[in-house]
């Protein structure tokens, strides 16, 4: 089985070279191209990528092929790829914001299997989390196929459709929350006296290590926090300055603003 890559930006590469690194496919599984020769061409010769000359060539030549182009341009690519998809043979698989099922199908025909997707950014280690919507016409092995691609480079998620959006601020722009958060950590480490560097491992690993407590234990957030958090100790102290300063509530901001945008994108 091989991969298409139509158009190779940024999650494009995240995506490919986390399948590089969890060897779902062999570089000579994987096809690339996109509007412009300079971008793919060099990408694709540095990990030993297969080429196609056309958009439609990678259709012709996938069994999955991503769709990975900005919203605006993504109309017309699957015009253009529309006969070369309309056996149902070949799996779309969409990463672009914003485009729905119906919005696909509508364009390359109602015969298409289709997956629609929504990953972050850290598919590129293998920790990925993704969001999935499959149409009626994804089903059985081609189901199972184009969920594993994901499944290998992370966490996948069923939702519907109009639940997206808030995915999209909770685990897609979330990442760049947290950076900000272990940044703001660690220029706090770095008042006190750590450099920039040891500030910011400590900070980031004692954020992974939280992250993989939550993922592992049944309790929620808050009652690990009551664990840490001794009676009259410097945490609490910690946190009420915090909740103080409103942290809770930028968050929740945050993420409201992430959605709001996010909706009009998709409108």
């Amino acid at each position: 089985m091989n991969i298409g890559f139509i158009g190779v930006g940024g999650m494009a590469q995240a995506i490919i070279s986390g399948l590089l690194r969890a060897k779902a496919f062999l570089p000579d599984d994987i096809i690339v191209h996109s509007h412009r020769q300079e971008s793919y061409g060099p990408y694709a010769t540095q990990h030993n990528l297969m080429t196609a000359p056309t958009n439609a060539a990678v259709a012709t030549e996938s069994d999955l092929v991503v769709l990975a182009v900005t919203p605006n341009v993504a109309p017309a690519v699957l015009t253009e790829i529309k006969d070369a998809l309309a056996d149902g043979q070949t799996t779309l698989i969409s990463i672009v914001a914003g485009l729905s099922l119906d919005a696909m199908a509508q364009l390359v025909g109602p015969s298409v299997p289709i997956l629609r997707t929504l990953p972050n950014v850290n598919v590129e280690i293998g920790a990925g989390m993704t969001a999935v919507a499959a149409n009626d016409q994804l089903t059985g092995g081609k189901l199972t196929s184009a969920l594993g691609v994901f499944g290998a480079i992370g966490t996948t998620t069923e939702l519907a459709e109009d639940q997206f959006g808030v995915f999209s601020a909770l685990a897609g722009s979330s990442p760049a929350y947290i950076d900000l958060f272990i940044d703001s950590l660690s220029r706090a480490g770095v008042k006190y006296g750590l450099t920039k560097q040891q500030a910011t491992q400590i900070a980031a690993q004692a954020t992974l290590g939280s992250a993989k407590m939550i993922l592992k234990s049944d309790k929620i957030p808050f009652a690990l926090i009551d664990q840490v958090a001794s009676p009259g100790g410097s945490t609490v102290a910690g946190l009420l300055a915090m909740e103080e300063a409103g942290l809770m509530t930028a968050v929740v901001k945050g993420i409201d603003a992430t959605v709001a945008k996010d909706n009009a994108n998709s409108h």
